[in-house]
This record gives C-alpha cells, structure tokens and sequence, in this order.
C-alpha cells in the first residue's frame, strides 16, 4: 500500500523487510503481501497487511483508490492500493516483518531526484523503473514502480479541467 501520512508536509511511509525474512529480505518496500483465504477482496489484503507490518489500526487507514497491477520479479500480480493515515497516526512496525520504517516527502519524490533508471525485462513486459536514494536507503524496482505509477496518477490534471 503507498501510505501517505497527511500533514503539513505529506510523506509516504515506507518500510526496510526484516533480515530473517525469506524473500526481499533488507530491502525498502511498501506494506503490503499475499491475500489470506478470510480476505473480502484486494483492499481488505492491502488494509490488513499495512495493520500487521505497521501496528495502525484498521479504522485510522482511509482507502482512496488502487493503482495498476504490476508484474513482480517471481511473476505475482500486485495490486497497489492507496491509503492515508493523519498525522498524529503512530507506528509500531512488526519486528518479524519491518526492521525499519521511514518516511519520503511527496515534494521530495515529486522532484524525481532519481541515482539510475534500471530496466526491468518480467514476462515479456520491459518496464524502466527509477533508484531513488534518499538518507542512505535504497529505493528500487517494484516499490520505485508503484511510487511512480502513483505520482504519475496523483500529478496528472483531472479530466475535463
């Protein structure tokens, strides 16, 4: 989920996946993973993932939309959705999933100050993806995709203005 926290500086809230973990481990991604069986729908996975990485509660996530499926490096679909949690809105990442959590300001992605384009080749669909490097974290393929395709959405006019 690309999780903005709302204030005077907007950010997004991203995380660093714990060590022992079996894949993407170290690496700066997003809240988010696999549907569970008890999930309503993708929204509901995207709600509740973001509750267990993040220690929120569901009620202070607001939903506002989904962006495009994309193609990950094992050949998952992955439905990014968008939510917003207020400012005063406090973090107890989970241990086992998030070894660090920080946060980018929109004005800073918004500038695209990236280090390198990367070219991602995944079932057949070439995709250029930004590296951002901001306070010494690295952020890069499928997580830069999906900040991307959301700046993308969120800086383009509204039809008909």
């Amino acid at each position: 989920m690309v999780l903005i926290r709302l204030g005077l500086t907007p950010t997004v809230v991203l995380t660093v996946r714990a060590s022992a973990l079996s894949s993407h481990a170290g690496e700066v991604a997003l809240p988010g993973g696999k549907r569970d069986l008890d999930d309503a729908d993708l929204a509901a996975t995207a709600r509740r993932e973001t509750v267990e990485e993040l220690g929120v509660g569901a009620d202070q996530i607001e939903l506002i939309g989904e962006l495009p499926s994309l193609i990950s490096k094992h050949g998952l679909w992955v439905t990014p959705f968008v939510g917003m949690i207020s400012e005063g809105t406090g973090l107890k990442p989970n241990q086992d999933e998030v070894s660090d959590v920080f946060e980018v300001p929109l004005s800073w992605l918004e500038k695209d100050i990236r280090v390198a384009t990367e070219r991602l080749a995944r079932q057949g669909v070439v995709q250029m993806a930004p590296i951002y490097e901001f306070d010494g974290y690295r952020i890069w393929g499928l997580t830069a995709l999906i900040l991307l395709d959301f700046l993308t959405l969120a800086l383009s006019p509204a039809e008909g203005a």
